[in-house]
């Protein structure tokens, strides 16, 4: 077959074909027009139909709904259709009555921008893949290094799907560094030596690592450790205080219990904003007793690391400098699009184990030849070009703009802990500095009316219940989102509600009223 022949098939398959335009070239925008008129409709449509922070529907109602549309939608009417069905769908973040999780509502100026992103679809795994965007990524974070109190000249990271990826990568890099220094063995080539397996280190032959986390960490840490092959058992559990925060005293005794059975402290992880209050770790202690037990200190600031934008609350953080590693979510206190988090590393040397190369992707000529490449920075090789809308925000909104953005959420969560506090039917859970939320986020729980007769425990577990019946009472009916949670502990009366407030356009009375709403679902959810 000549090649016209050939070109004239390949015409011919794709002339019955609908919706095969692309985005890219210069015909793209032109593609996308209509099509992003058309989605930005049915979100109009599916949000009208809505009417609140979630659909008015019982999970099996809904997922009916979305199997019978799924089902029907077809040819050029399936865009418009599916959007809809999703916007109508979701539980909206940028709802008032919304405000369960870290789940943020995106600005629009960071979703334009993603817009581009998906259109051009540069990938961060080569050069010639994503030219512009590899400098924009190092560029990005640089800032953030700088934003951390890292020198930037010093400093790594990379981009990362979120928290939970950012604290595999800081406890891989603990691991290879803390572990292969003491045992003289390159561990993410030979793995992780078995307990008592003669391996020198020093007096304890075969020592086994251990990862010392507050209670109230996030579960990625035990996950990082299964993936890791050290095992859920290695980490262990440092007690917290009223507020949710790790103990000083308690990770210091738990570190000298490891040195006396022979185990390795290979890692510290320090949380800047536990997922339920916002609690932040004593991030100085903990960097000062790691270096005296050479132990690598990572923080998990996912959450509270949008406190940095903020003039006022970036003090809270002090001490994350002093950080061998540090994760930060941008699509939390950030309001981008998720994915946008971030790793960091404070010195780019500790990164070692993690480079690798790919003679298809990065040959060692090409970075010779000033062609650089990321893709020994990340654990993934696809990888979106996420900094870009990060950058575009940045450069919108600046350090000071964002900052508001934090402080409006954080006065906002004192409001409603303050609103929580004078109600007679409901009960904040103890928040540092007279009833002041760290950040954005509170625990409360509905007050049942006491039963008389019945005995303690029975009206925990009574309230417990309540509780848990009123939050779904509300999604059920479509009036609200609120978070559940459960305090530290054993037995009942544990079951708390969480509001995590992260729209700054929300006001001070949407937040009673939501109050009022979860009230009124307990009152109904007690003489049900």
């Amino acid at each position: 077959m000549t090649t016209e022949a050939l070109g004239a098939a390949v015409e011919e398959l794709l002339r019955p074909v609908t919706g095969t335009a692309l985005s890219g070239g210069t015909g793209g925008a032109a593609a996308l027009e209509p099509l992003v008129r058309e989605v930005l409709g049915a979100l109009a449509e599916g949000a009208a139909r809505r009417g609140g922070p979630v659909a008015a529907a019982s999970p099996a109602d809904l997922a009916g709904g979305v199997a019978d549309t799924f089902g029907a939608a077809r040819g050029t009417e399936a865009l418009g259709r599916l959007t809809e069905l999703l916007a109508h769908g979701s539980a909206d973040p940028a709802d008032p009555a919304c405000a369960a999780h870290l789940h943020c509502p995106p600005l629009a100026v960071a979703v334009a921008a993603d817009l581009a992103v998906s259109a051009l679809n540069p990938s961060q795994d080569s050069w010639d893949q994503a030219p512009a965007a590899t400098v924009l990524e190092t560029l990005l974070l640089e800032e953030m290094a700088g934003l951390v109190g890292y020198d930037p000249a010093e400093a790594a990271g990379v981009l990362t799907s979120g928290g939970t990826e950012s604290n595999l990568m800081g406890l891989m890099l603990a691991r290879d560094r803390v572990l292969g220094a003491a045992t003289g063995r390159q561990i993410e080539l030979t793995g992780v030596p078995r307990a008592g397996a003669g391996v020198g280190l020093g007096s304890a032959a075969g020592a086994r690592p251990r990862i010392l986390a507050s209670a109230a960490a996030h579960f990625s840490v035990q996950r990082a450790a299964a993936l890791l092959g050290l095992g859920e058992d290695a980490v262990i559990p440092v007690a917290v205080d009223s507020q949710l925060r790790m103990r000083t005293g308690a990770l210091t005794a738990a570190l000298e219990r490891c040195v006396e059975r022979g185990q390795l402290p290979v890692a510290i992880v320090a949380t800047a904003g536990t997922t339920d209050t916002g609690a932040i770790d004593p991030l100085r202690e903990c960097a000062e007793l790691a270096a005296r037990y050479g132990a690598w200190l990572h923080v998990d600031a996912a959450y509270g690391g949008g406190a940095l934008l903020s003039d006022r609350l970036a003090p809270l953080l002090d001490g994350i400098e002093l950080a061998d590693s540090v994760s930060l979510d941008w699509h939390k206190l950030g309001w981008q699009p998720a994915a946008a988090g971030i790793f960091l590393v404070r010195k780019s040397e500790t990164y070692a184990s993690l480079a690798r190369r790919a003679v298809y992707l990065n040959p060692a000529d090409d970075e010779e030849a000033g062609y650089p490449s990321l893709l020994g920075l990340s654990l993934r090789t696809t990888r979106r070009a996420d900094a870009f809308k990060i950058a575009v925000t940045l450069r919108t909104l600046g350090r000071e703009g964002l900052g508001r953005l934090v402080d409006a959420c954080h006065e906002l969560a004192v409001a409603g802990a303050r609103a929580v506090a004078a109600h007679p039917r409901l009960e904040l859970y103890g928040q540092a500095g007279a009833g002041e939320p760290v950040l954005t986020a509170f625990l409360f729980r509905y007050v049942p009316a006491a039963s008389g007769g019945a005995s303690a425990d029975a009206d925990a577990v009574r309230a417990d219940e309540v509780n848990a019946a009123l939050r779904r009472r509300l999604l059920r009916e479509g009036g609200a989102v609120v978070g559940r949670t459960e305090l530290p502990g054993e037995g009942p009366g544990r079951v708390r509600l969480k509001l995590t407030l992260l729209n700054p356009h929300t006001t001070v009375r949407e937040v009673e009223r939501l109050l009022d709403a979860v009230v009124a679902a307990g009152t109904a959810e007690e003489g049900a």
